[in-house]
């Protein structure tokens, strides 16, 4: 789990907003498509591995993976919330 201080100082690498912690159902729905093999990055590459949570843009349209609980803040690996959210 995210640190609480470690999130409110946190923000999107790209436009510098605010992120905030993923819900449950949009992980849910998440890993579900990286299960089917449907989903990629924002770099192009296909996601693989399952993620443990995420942090999201706070305009809705990236999540930031959370994995090993460590925010893997990479514009490149972020995931594309078009269609999923």
């Amino acid at each position: 789990m995210i640190d609480k201080e470690l999130l409110e100082i946190l923000v999107c690498p790209e436009n510098h907003t605010r992120l905030q912690l993923a819900e449950e159902p949009l992980v849910a729905k998440l890993n579900a498509a990286i299960a089917a093999g449907g989903l990629t990055n924002r770099g192009g590459e296909p996601v693989t591995e399952p993620i443990h949570g995420g942090l999201v843009r706070e305009d809705g349209t990236l999540l930031y993976p959370i994995r090993d609980d460590v925010p893997v803040m990479i514009v490149d690996e972020a995931i594309p919330l078009e269609g999923l959210a």
